[in-house]
């Protein structure tokens, strides 16, 4: 445990919180000093670090940035799970994964590319992999080489879950559809592994959504849900503004279910299906 002399004062609660929104873009509050300190304690402690204050200049002078990757990951949330809310997988099942199927059949396009940002641990590309994977099976006409699916994370270590595609009974359990363990995953030692096939579907990368966006592909479909929440409202018009510059202009884009554009942008049209909300950029 950290004793008194070490618990975080005012000054350092104000020194990491602006690092961590420089760093990583997420607004930690000002009722927040707890979070702060109970999420990165443990790193204090293992670092050989007397203060909170010490902690962050080793942190500021790691030309490595592997104590920065730390810091990521205590403070990121890693919140998920399959098909979470069921309202956009519905969209893809029924509205758009027919439309790419007929734009690859009559030549309109010759690949899909999609981009799940800040995918954490993998269960939002998977989920969609299986989608195709399930939908190419039964038309036959297109195939999977015709679809490139992106994850992108901030957080390393969820990153490395997200490639070694395992998952324990409880990660299992959360939103997974009927019948969709026993077609898609491989069980041993109490962990379910996704198959090869749809494993292979998905490339992971570590990205920063703060950073440029000239590494990503023009897309197709791009999710970036449940993660604006944390960012700052300049940041939030920065992101979506850039979202928009990846996006084809008959692509489309998800953000999550409690999540509005309003206020943030006006690139976009919203459209609906079934209460379902997703958008497209504007012509």
């Amino acid at each position: 445990m950290l004793s008194s002399k070490i618990a975080i004062n005012h000054e350092e609660f104000i020194l990491l919180r602006e690092y961590i929104q420089q760093e990583c873009g997420i607004v930690v509050g000002d009722e927040k000093v707890y979070l702060i300190e109970s999420r990165l304690a443990r790193l204090v402690v293992e670092t050989g670090c007397n203060s909170f204050k010490e902690f962050y200049l080793k942190a500021k002078s790691d030309v490595t940035k592997k104590l920065r990757d730390k810091i990521v990951d205590a403070m990121t949330t890693n919140e998920t799970l399959w098909f979470r809310d069921m309202k956009p997988w519905t969209i893809i099942k029924d509205v758009l994964i027919p439309k790419f199927f007929d734009d690859l059949k009559n030549g309109r396009k010759q690949k899909i590319t999609i981009w799940s940002a800040a995918c954490s641990t993998g269960q939002e590309p998977y989920s969609l992999a299986m989608l195709l994977d399930e939908a190419i099976r039964r038309d036959g006409r297109v195939n999977k080489s015709q679809f490139s699916i992106l994850g992108t994370d901030i957080s390393p270590s969820a990153l490395y879950m997200a490639i070694s595609g395992r998952y324990n009974t409880i990660a299992m359990s959360r939103g997974m559809l009927p019948g969709y363990k026993e077609k898609y995953f491989n069980d041993a030692d109490g962990v379910s592994e996704i198959k090869p096939e749809i494993k292979q579907m998905v490339v992971y990368k570590q990205f920063n959504l703060q950073h440029d966006f000239t590494k990503i592909p023009n897309c197709d479909l791009i999710f970036c849900r449940n993660v604006a929440i944390y960012f700052s409202p300049e940041f939030k018009k920065e992101l979506f503004k850039k979202i928009h510059s990846k996006l084809f202009t008959d692509g489309y884009f998800f953000i999550g279910s409690t999540e509005s554009l309003i206020g943030y942008s006006t690139d976009y049209e919203q459209l609906e299906y079934q209460r379902g909300v997703y958008y497209k950029p504007k012509k």
